[in-house]
């Protein structure tokens, strides 16, 4: 037995990525999977792949903008799988556009995936947690909720709303029994990283990147933030003068 046998997990974004990479690794670790992504084609087939391993997966194409539609999907889960244990709220993307090029629609974009596609998914699920009295919400972050950087307004800011509302979660939910872990990695190898002529500071191959994220999730931290080294620079930026981060992030744009 281990920490994810039998247990039901939501996954948002499953389709590709980080979300496909934990999928596939709790899969193999005997999780029963909620599949949840647009392109119904990869979810079906990330799904069989799934199965493979003799666990039960499940899979719902939907926008996590549409906050009836992911309801509709987890109440489909829990009837075809059991009681979602944990949700992981990893539906993503970003943008790289420089402020003299940044569109309104650009920005709702990326917020309404980002943020409200995160709160539309605890929302499916969170009332029947704090039910039962136990599960646990996973928000995939990133390093880049702690500053902004150039030419990624959008991302950074959608992020950090990210990181605030589910610490806000876990401060709401600490006599609950239900459980917070936000999780903020640096560059890892993916489709919103692949084609960047920009060198990416420690940047993790996936499968490394997944390992971590699940090994945070078992031992159900709080917050988790890798590579350390990486998280190391980012937090000294949280307390440097103004006028000399500026002139360091000024120099450094990884979104080339």
């Amino acid at each position: 037995m281990t920490y994810w046998t039998n247990k039901v997990v939501m996954i948002t974004g499953a389709s590709s990525g980080i979300g496909k990479g934990i999928a596939l690794e709790i899969a193999a670790r005997g999780a029963n999977l909620g599949l949840l992504a647009r392109r119904e084609e990869l979810l079906n087939d990330i799904a069989g792949e799934a199965k493979t391993h003799n666990v039960k997966a499940v899979s719902a194409a939907v926008d996590v903008r549409d906050a009836e539609a992911v309801r509709a999907a987890a109440n489909r889960f829990r009837q075809e799988l059991g009681p979602i244990d944990i949700l992981i709220a990893n539906a993503g993307i970003g943008t790289a556009d420089h402020a003299s090029r940044l569109k309104p629609e650009h920005v709702a974009k990326v917020m309404g995936i980002n943020v409200l596609g995160a709160a539309n998914s605890v929302a499916a699920v969170l009332p029947e947690m704090i039910e039962r009295k136990q599960g646990r919400l996973v928000a995939i972050s990133s390093l880049a909720a702690y500053r902004g950087v150039a030419k990624s307004a959008a991302y950074c800011a959608s992020k950090a709303a990210m990181s605030s509302y589910f610490e806000s979660l876990r401060i709401d939910l600490r006599h609950s029994g239900v459980g917070v872990t936000t999780i903020y990695p640096g560059f890892i190898k993916t489709d919103l990283t692949a084609g960047r002529a920009a060198k990416m500071p420690y940047l993790m191959e996936l499968d490394y990147a997944v390992k971590k994220i699940v090994s945070a999730i078992e031992r159900e931290k709080k917050t988790y933030a890798f590579p350390w080294q990486l998280a190391t620079i980012v937090r000294a930026g949280l307390i440097m003068p103004v006028a000399m981060y500026d002139w360091i992030a000024e120099r450094n744009s990884f979104r080339e």
